[in-house]
């Protein structure tokens, strides 16, 4: 078995300096200081394609990173990244999509401690990622705390704490201990189809909270600046339409921009059938997001975005279940799983276009 493990930096590749931890160790130091040899039975190559607190990361480097994979995927059985944790799922969201049909798995981790430092968990979530890559399962993962985590399912629920990860609105995959790997969820099996790459992005979206007292005015300054909007709306979903009446501001930009609507409750998902105020969302061009991650979500319009600028087709998109980010039963949205598509086949192996 031969796995690679690519460096991007983040608090696992990081050393004390004089102003706080900083990315700077290589992937061999990473591995040298967690204990981890580099043929114990699996053939370990790595590669350093970055050094960069993740809060650092930007959508270009997640096309480095992604054609870095592909180009890799031939190769190794399987394929570990270390990153740091504040942007590993929007990393693991954006993989998910600009590298579709992956026949390997590809395993995110990195670590709330530095592998510096003593009672780091970067040797633990290390081993996690490496045991399970070597499972054969294809997809794109995180693996962190003994979880095996759907990429577009998973979000940073802790700041500080060492279990920072949680699978939202999906079961988690699987649990490592020690070498056995205890499975609890398997993503249904695609249709054999070649690995393609597609990082078209577009990163001229916003994600706006509403809050109480928000205003049009505020929508609309900012909807000129974009080419699309992310709203994180309460519960279930729905815009106020009474006072400030910000719901009048979208009912004029999603005529020309797509606006989806998230949540701000982590579990649940939006459904904007079930109150009025989600109906008056949906009747002003609205796009629910269903049970889909808030880093899914704006990633996912990214990448509609880098498409197209036609609202009728970024919305037959965001509906559309890519990567196993949305379900088909979430918000009243009718799954299309391109893994059963017939024109996933006839998709070119690069740079291909996503078919609505």
């Amino acid at each position: 078995m031969r796995i690679l493990i690519v460096g991007t930096g983040g608090t696992i590749a990081s050393a004390r300096t004089e102003r706080g931890y900083k990315a700077k160790l290589s992937v061999d130091e990473i591995l040298g200081l967690a204990g981890i040899e580099k043929s114990d039975g699996v053939k370990i190559d790595t590669e350093d394609i970055l050094n960069l607190d993740s809060t650092l990361i930007q959508p270009e480097d997640w096309s480095v990173i992604a054609r870095e994979v592909y180009n890799a995927l031939p190769d190794y059985d399987g394929i570990v990244i270390t990153h740091g944790t504040d942007t590993l799922a929007y990393t693991a969201s954006a993989l998910s999509f600009m590298v579709r049909n992956v026949d390997k798995p590809v395993l995110l981790t990195g670590s709330m401690l530095p592998v510096t430092e003593p009672g780091s968990d970067a040797p633990r979530n290390i081993r996690t990622a490496i045991r399970f890559a070597l499972e054969g399962v294809p997809g794109v993962y995180i693996a962190f705390m003994d979880k095996i985590i759907l990429g577009v399912r998973a979000s940073k629920v802790h700041s500080l704490g060492l279990n920072a990860f949680q699978s939202i609105n999906y079961p988690d995959i699987a649990y490592v201990k020690g070498n056995e790997v205890i499975y609890r969820y398997r993503p249904q099996a695609k249709a054999p189809a070649e690995p393609l790459i597609d990082t078209s992005l577009d990163p001229d979206v916003v994600h706006i909270r509403l809050t109480p007292g928000l205003g049009p005015e505020v929508l609309l300054a900012v909807s000129e600046r974009v080419h699309g909007i992310v709203l994180e709306g309460y519960g279930a979903g729905g815009i106020p339409y009474c006072g400030r009446n910000p719901l009048k501001a979208v009912v004029k930009i999603a005529r020309e921009k797509p606006v989806v609507m998230a949540t701000q409750a982590v579990y649940g998902g939006v459904d904007l059938t079930r109150y009025e105020v989600g109906r008056r969302a949906l009747e002003a061009g609205v796009i629910p997001a269903g049970d889909m991650t808030k880093e899914a979500t704006l990633i996912k319009l990214m990448w509609a975005l880098g498409h197209t600028d036609d609202v009728d087709k970024i919305r037959s998109i965001m509906l559309r279940n890519y990567a196993g980010e949305i379900s088909a039963t979430s918000g009243h949205l009718q799954e299309r799983n391109e893994g059963d598509s017939q024109e996933n086949k006839n998709q070119h192996r690069e740079e291909g276009k996503p078919q609505t």
